[in-house]
């Protein structure tokens, strides 16, 4: 008798509907109504001075028998130079774009090595004129090119270095490779020789022999530009850049990139763990939850996430315990520049449910605390910053915790253990 009649049951239907279209008229009047005030805001602000373009300086030119490294040109970024094997840099190796429109440093150029002097055309005698031989060596002139013949004791294609009993530490002349006879001619009556480019006078006149010019040696012991990334390897009249295992040479033929042996399947990590690439290698982890511990107990709900199972209500040290303990990998490089942000947290509230109104961040835990600080991005999200460099190979683990507070009164905690394997490579 308590039931409702057919008749009652439509009835309460139809009311139901249209009470549900008089919603949907007032939601879809409400989304137009937002739709024309973001519509009105987009074409005032489209009609609003437009930003004025990022500063930037002239584009810059590779120097003739050289490379140029780096294409942009906006403010702060750097261009770098270097020249081919058997030339030597004139000017700077490095230029910044600065505020004001114009590059730092003075623009570079490659000079010849050994006898070149390179476009100097007829006018080669001037060469000899400005006296370009040291340590008493005698200047000869020859069609293009001008010639250093140095004293007994010196060496070089100004006689710059002084001569050694056993070869210098830049020349290689136990190997047949490294070693070649000269290009001679008779120009003006008098004989003139020139190497390869790569490659050194060394000996007197008469008899001279082309010696390898060990780039590797000569940029590091100049204080050059750094030729390669990584390991300079040398060769006959050149060199070649040469990276660590676990790395790959990039086409410039210096720089090193990491081998993502993870996304490769180059790993050998077995089932029920995971690779996570890091630098020059991979590790397999299989992080865990943590033990039960009183009420506290946890479940795995992804392969890096554990969540708190409910707490009884009388529990306080349950509801005081981590809510979710998540697990995150960072690989970085060794003496990366500070202060660098490395991991953010945030919260995000439920629907329907209010969020916190406050939070806060800390470092809760870890190996090597002293190296990060957490603090507050904007008003939901914290990030960890590491503010002293970290020289490698070391794996350092930090824990960071966000707690939610709503009208003051604790809500929930959520802790992220965070795991930094630091390669032993700047790159």
């Amino acid at each position: 008798q308590s039931c409702l009649s057919r008749q009652q049951l439509l009835a309460a239907i139809r009311q139901m509907q249209q009470l549900l279209k008089g919603q949907e008229t007032r939601f879809a009047e409400g989304l137009r109504v937002m739709k024309s005030r973001l519509s009105t805001l987009h074409a005032s602000l489209a009609k609003a001075a437009p930003e004025p373009p990022a500063a930037s300086c002239p584009a810059l030119q590779a120097p003739a028998d050289g490379k140029k490294f780096g294409t942009k040109y906006l403010v702060e970024h750097e261009v770098h130079f270097t020249c081919d094997p058997g030339f030597q840099l004139l000017g700077s190796s490095t230029r910044t774009c600065q505020a004001n429109g114009s590059w730092t440093g003075q623009e570079p150029h490659c000079a010849g090595s050994a006898l070149g002097c390179h476009g100097c055309g007829r006018g080669a005698a001037s060469e000899c004129s400005s006296s370009p031989c040291q340590n008493g060596g005698t200047c000869l002139e020859g069609l293009n090119q001008y010639k250093c013949l140095c004293p007994q004791q010196w060496t070089g294609a100004t006689c710059q270095y002084q001569a050694q009993t056993a070869p210098p530490t830049w020349s290689v002349t136990d190997d047949p490779a490294f070693s070649r006879q000269p290009r001679c001619a008779q120009i003006d009556r008098t004989q003139h020789c020139s190497c390869e480019p790569g490659f050194h006078m060394s000996g007197t006149a008469a008899n001279g022999l082309c010696q390898d010019l060990n780039e590797c040696e000569v940029y590091k012991r100049e204080g050059g530009p750094r030729l390669c990334a990584h390991a300079c390897v040398n060769l006959p009249g050149s060199y070649r850049c040469a990276c660590p295992g676990g790395y790959v040479l990039l086409g410039d033929g210096k720089s090193c990139e990491d081998i993502d042996e993870c996304a490769l399947s180059q790993d050998n990590c077995t089932r029920g763990t995971t690779c996570i690439n890091t630098g020059g290698g991979f590790q397999c982890v299989s992080p865990q939850c943590p033990q039960p511990a009183g009420n506290v107990t946890y479940v795995k709900t992804s392969p890096f996430q554990c969540e708190r199972n409910p707490c009884p209500m009388e529990s306080r040290s349950c509801h005081q315990a981590p809510k979710t303990i998540s697990f995150h990998y960072l690989p970085l490089p060794s003496n990366l520049l500070t202060p660098t942000p490395l991991f953010r947290m945030a919260t995000a509230a439920a629907p329907g449910r209010p969020g916190p109104d406050s939070l806060r961040f800390g470092i809760v835990g870890g190996n090597n605390r002293g190296h990060f600080v957490m603090q507050r991005s904007d008003r939901q999200t914290g990030e960890l910053i590491l503010v002293q460099s970290i020289k490698g190979p070391q794996t350092i683990q930090v824990d960071v915790d966000m707690s939610e507070y709503l009208d003051r009164a604790f809500q929930a905690k959520h802790v992220s253990k965070i795991t930094v394997f630091v390669s032993a490579y700047e790159f």
